[in-house]
């Protein structure tokens, strides 16, 4: 049975520019076999990375691009229960992580992140 996987942002953006080299051979396979999930939060953030010109496309075109290659998911989870969950997190300051974060542990799922703050906060995240 496939498990769900929270991607983070850097993640999204690899996947949509076919990076798939950075990605480990079991990376690749937890990409292929798994359900892949992110926080609505993911698209604000990807958004946002356009807006400061760091990436060239827009949010709607990543996401949408993903949803259809990769079935890409986004979570549905009441907003008020992710910021319950992410009050819990003191470990950061950035509110994407807040959120993308505690999206993934409300249902204690697995988080692809490269970011190592995340990963030594959060047990559930993984890199490698």
């Amino acid at each position: 049975m496939a498990d769900l996987i929270y991607l983070d942002t850097h993640v999204v953006i690899w996947l949509y520019a076919g990076n798939l080299d950075l990605f480990s051979p079991r990376i690749q396979r937890d990409l292929e076999e798994n359900t892949l999930l992110i926080s609505p939060i993911v698209t604000l953030e990807v958004q946002y990375l356009h807006e400061i010109g760091r990436i060239t496309a827009e949010a709607g075109e990543v996401i949408d691009e993903l949803r259809r290659a990769i079935d890409l998911q986004i979570s549905d989870t009441p907003f008020s229960q992710v910021v319950a969950q992410a009050l819990r997190n003191t470990w950061t300051r950035d509110p994407f992580d807040h959120i993308i974060t505690a999206q993934a542990a409300l249902g204690q799922h697995r988080l692809l992140t490269k970011d190592r703050t995340i990963r030594d906060h959060y047990d559930r995240a993984y890199w490698e």
